[in-house]
């Protein structure tokens, strides 16, 4: 740690100071990684469990822990909040936290569902305030160079696309036993929030399609399913409701067809997110999952002999050191609150477009 001046908060002259709200696991991982990006400082955390934000703020050496919202802006020593908050009080606390001028860096999905979210990029816009949401895998390095490399138009005009999303944690217990683990097993209730599988993976998948080829989707028609998993559909008070799978067909807003798929039943693929892109002069296909990922090109004369070869891929900044370099910048980063109000745009559509089994377009 260099020298300097530190203010009473203790972070250095002119660094900028961050709240954490919420601290719960993936908090965590908030308090380490911005506690190590130069130019900011985790000044604070709150949580309504007074005990456990306590507990937090002393695991990551934090100097000051709250038990309510109200009370930390009351206090106000910091410009901006990392939202970790369960998904559905992330529309009311971000909307007090935008009143009060702080800028929000918030998990992912916005908002349970797209009205919502698009009141809170209406809020977040007229503040004038930085936004930005955690789609995490974003921080692929594959995913930041292929559409690179799409932008300049080495692959032509896409014209399919095939997308998915599977994770193998209802048939393996690589993460715990979700029968007995409420961390899976509220991901499963729509009455403790969930949105299933949709909810939950989806908004990645789609973020990917859609941010990898740089093309909007146009139309959906999405299948959702829900398996028998316990005796009576219920373990405790939790009701084994929400959706296990979801098999999409989608139109780009160039014309171009595409699959998604995304499953928590996937046995033998522990969390992995693929897309192939196909183009009229390439092709390239990217895997990614949460800490590592790779591309491959099918490119020039190898197209004649469908060979593929991996390319290298620079390093891309995280989304947190996107979202500090905004906050020292002035200038918002990607991806921001609309872009992910426009993916749960999609996220409700396929509800729709399931319940009454067609191919829908979007608004």
């Amino acid at each position: 740690m260099t020298g300097g001046a530190t203010s009473p908060s203790g972070a250095a002259a002119g660094a900028k100071r961050i709240l954490i709200l919420g601290t719960g696991s993936i908090a965590h991982r908030h308090a380490e990684h911005f506690g190590s990006i130069p130019g900011c400082t985790v000044v604070a955390a709150c949580d309504t469990n007074a005990e456990r934000a306590r507990a937090f703020a002393a695991l990551h050496d934090i100097p000051q822990a709250f038990d309510n919202l109200d009370a930390a802006l009351a206090w106000g020593g910091f410009e901006a909040v990392v939202n970790a908050t369960p998904d559905q009080v992330h529309k009311p606390t971000t909307l007090e936290i935008l009143e009060h001028g702080k800028a929000v860096f918030c998990e992912k999905p916005l908002a349970v569902h797209a009205a919502d979210a698009f009141e809170m990029v209406a809020a977040a816009e007229a503040a004038g305030a930085i936004n930005m949401v955690n789609l995490t895998y974003r921080n692929a390095h594959a995913i930041q160079m292929a559409r690179r490399m799409i932008e300049s138009g080495e692959i032509g005009a896409i014209r399919h696309v095939a997308a998915s999303y599977l994770q193998s944690w209802l048939t393996a217990r690589h993460w715990g036993d979700w029968r007995t683990d409420e961390r899976w097993l509220w991901r499963l209730s729509t009455a403790h929030g969930s949105g299933g599988v949709l909810g939950d993976i989806g908004i990645h998948i789609l973020d990917f399609v859609t941010f990898g080829t740089g093309l909007d989707i146009a139309a959906l028609g999405a299948r959702l399913k829900t398996f028998d998993k316990a005796e009576g559909g219920a373990i405790g008070d939790y009701g084994l409701d929400a959706n296990d799978s979801c098999a999409m067909t989608v139109e780009l807003g160039n014309g171009a067809l595409g699959v998604v798929h995304m499953s928590r039943s996937a046995t033998g693929r522990e969390n992995d997110l693929d897309l192939t892109i196909h183009g009229e002069k390439g092709a390239l296909k990217i895997w990614s999952n949460t800490t590592d990922s790779t591309l491959s090109a099918c490119l020039g004369p190898d197209i004649e002999t469908q060979t593929w070869k991996v390319l290298d891929c620079p390093p891309t900044p995280r989304n947190a050191d996107r979202f500090v370099l905004a906050l020292l910048s002035g200038v918002n980063g990607q991806p921001d609150f609309r872009h992910a109000a426009q993916v749960q745009t999609l996220l409700d559509l396929a509800i729709r477009s399931d319940a009454q089994g067609r191919m829908l377009t979007v608004d």
